[in-house]
C-alpha cells in the first residue's frame, strides 16, 4: 500500500492528514513534527474517527523521528511559521528556508524516491529551494499554491454566479502571492459556458480581486493562515501522484523555457501523475496575460534572490 508523510502537524498538516485518511488515499500516513506530542496526539485523534467515518488508513504521529517516514511515496511539506495578520508570505522566507532545507535532507535519507509536495510559504521560493538544495529531478518537486489559488477563484466565481461550485472551473497561474497570482478569467467557465457571458466586467474584476487577496482575507479573519482548503489541496495533489490520476492542476513547477521563463518555480497548468510533474500545458496566453506573467515571474525571482 502507498505511504504518505506529512511534515508539520499544525493546522494545515493535520488537515491534510485527515483528508488523506478520510479519502483513503494511502495505506499509511505518517505525520511528523518537532514539537513533542503534537503529531502523536493528532494522529490518535484522527484514528479515533476511523470506525465512525469508515476508513482503514493507518495514521501514525512521531516527534522528529524521520526513520518512521522510510519508504514514503509522497512527502507533503507544510512545516514553517504561518502568516499573521499584516504579514506577506515573503516575510517568512528566512525562518522557513532553514526549516525546509533541514526537512528535505532528512526526508531524502529515508525516502530517496519520493515526490515532494511543497506547501510551506513563500511557496514558490520554497519549491525552488527544495529543487536546488536536493538535486532532485524537476518532475519530483511540486508546489501546491496554484491548486489552492484556483480553488479560491472557483469559490468566488460560484458566489458571484450563485452557482454550484462543483460546476465552476477556473485556473490561476503565476506566483502564490497577493499581488503575483493571475486568475485567468478568460478561461473560467460555468458548466462549459464562459463566465464572461454570465458576469459583467465589474463583477468579474471583483472576483479576480477577491481571489488575489483570498489568503490575506482569511488571515485577517482568523488571526493566522487558513488551513482547511490548503490542507485539502495538499491531499488532492498527493492523491493525483499516488493514484496516477493525470489531473490538470495549476502547480508551482520548474520552468526551462516554458511560458518564456527559465530557472524559476512558478504556477502554470500541469499534468500531475505518478511521476509528479508529467507535462506542462501551454494555455496560449494573450498579450495582457503574458505581461502579467512576466511581472509575476520578476517578483518571484526577487524573493528567490533573498535566499
Amino acid at each position: 500500500m502507498a505511504k504518505v508523510t506529512v511534515i508539520g502537524a499544525g493546522n494545515v498538516g493535520a488537515t491534510c492528514v485527515n483528508v488523506l485518511a478520510l479519502n483513503k488515499v494511502a495505506g499509511t500516513v505518517v505525520m511528523l513534527d518537532v514539537k513533542a506530542g503534537i503529531s502523536e496526539g493528532k494522529a490518535i485523534d484522527v484514528m479515533q474517527s476511523a470506525q465512525t467515518l469508515g476508513f482503514e488508513t493507518n495514521v501514525v504521529g512521531v516527534t522528529g523521528d524521520y526513520s518512521a517516514t522510510d519508504g514514503s511515496d509522497v512527502i507533503v511539506v507544510t512545516s514553517g511559521i504561518p502568516r499573521k495578520p499584516g504579514m506577506t508570505r515573503e516575510e517568512l522566507i528566512g525562518t522557513n528556508a532553514n526549516i525546509v532545507k533541514s526537512v528535505i535532507e532528512n526526508c531524502l535519507r529515508y525516502s530517496p524516491d519520493a515526490v515532494f509536495v511543497i506547501i510551506s510559504n513563500p511557496m514558490d521560493t520554497m519549491t525552488y529551494l527544495t529543487l536546488k538544495a536536493s538535486g532532485l529531478p524537476k518532475n519530483r518537486v511540486v508546489g501546491m499554491g496554484g491548486a489552492l489559488d484556483s480553488s479560491r477563484f472557483k469559490y468566488y466565481l460560484s458566489q458571484a454566479l450563485h452557482a454550484n461550485p462543483a460546476q465552476v472551473e477556473g485556473i490561476v497561474i503565476g506566483g502564490h502571492g497577493d499581488t503575483t497570482m493571475i486568475p485567468l478569467k478568460r478561461f473560467a467557465t460555468y458548466n462549459g459556458i464562459p463566465v464572461s457571458e454570465l458576469l459583467d466586467a465589474a463583477a468579474l474584476d471583483k472576483v479576480v480581486a477577491d481571489t488575489m487577496v483570498g489568503g490575506a482575507t482569511l488571515t485577517g479573519l482568523l488571526g493566522t493562515s487558513a488551513w482547511y482548503a490548503p490542507g485539502a489541496c495538499g491531499a488532492y495533489v498527493a492523491a493525483a501522484i499516488l493514484h496516477d490520476y493525470k489531473r490538470l492542476i495549476p502547480s508551482c513547477v520548474y520552468l526551462d523555457g516554458e511560458y518564456g521563463q527559465k530557472d524559476i518555480c512558478i504556477g502554470v497548468p500541469a499534468i500531475i501523475g505518478r511521476n509528479g510533474v508529467e507535462k506542462i500545458v501551454d494555455f496560449k496566453l494573450n498579450a495582457e496575460e503574458k505581461a502579467l506573467f512576466e511581472k509575476s515571474a520578476n517578483a518571484v525571482r526577487a524573493t528567490n534572490n533573498i535566499l
